[in-house]
């Protein structure tokens, strides 16, 4: 069964969603692009005052493939305590000089999901770089939120592969990328291990709106029970 990551844009959205099914709270900032990044300490003051097993994912922000950079937004952002950092891998740039920096920081205990843009069409063959380097998991997502969803960039066939790839490598697999309730029936047998929503959970279905409950509810039991 898929679990539900859910994207939160603060501190109160992050209270306020921790009361429903939601498996992992995503910290991000989605005004500031595809995975815009919260300023490290309004992290770190979150993990502290999220109660319970919940676990926390966090973005390093919509930063250029140069190790040194990925690597110190990384670590910065690994040091709040949230259980996994996201890491965009955008267009250009040094792919295997970040990848090789981070996995130093996999040695620390620091868990990694490199996050792949289905606009960008990614070559899967990265899989394998991944998990030699020892990263925890994989996701799709979109980068430019204007040229449609995830299901409408990329075929059924090609999120299979997505995720029989991934989870060959023993990677945890998300999809994610203006997913909204009616692909949920279809991305289902896949089993990816999580599906990613932000708009989906907000008012009129706005990533930069207000969560709405009911959205909430009625994606958790859409996951469960469908």
């Amino acid at each position: 069964m898929s679990k539900m990551l859910a994207s939160v844009n603060g501190l109160d959205e992050a209270l306020f969603i921790q009361h429903y099914p939601v498996d992992i709270i995503d910290l991000k900032q989605p005004s500031q692009g595809a995975l815009g990044a919260l300023a490290v300490e309004d992290v770190r003051h979150i993990v502290a005052k999220l109660v319970g097993d919940t676990l926390i994912s966090a973005t390093i922000g919509d930063l250029p493939m140069q190790p040194d950079v990925v690597f110190s937004a990384t670590q910065a952002m690994a040091s709040t305590g949230v259980d996994y950092v996201k890491i965009g891998f955008f267009p250009g740039g040094d792919w295997k000089g970040c990848i090789d920096r981070l996995a130093g920081l996999v040695g620390q205990g620091i868990a990694l999901i490199a996050v792949l843009f289905a606009d960008n069409q990614p070559d899967f063959l990265i899989i394998q770089d991944l998990k030699k380097a020892g990263f925890k998991g994989v996701m799709l997502d979109t980068m430019d939120k204007s040229l449609g969803s995830l299901t409408q960039l990329m075929s059924l066939a090609e999120l299979t592969e997505f995720v029989r790839q991934a989870q060959a490598a023993e990677l945890l697999t998300g999809l994610a990328g203006s997913l909204s309730q009616a692909d949920i029936a279809g991305l289902k047998p896949l089993q990816a291990d999580y599906l990613g929503f932000r708009g989906a959970l907000c008012q009129h279905h706005c990533r930069t709106a207000q969560l709405d409950a009911a959205s909430i509810t009625e994606i958790g039991r859409l996951l469960r029970f469908n």
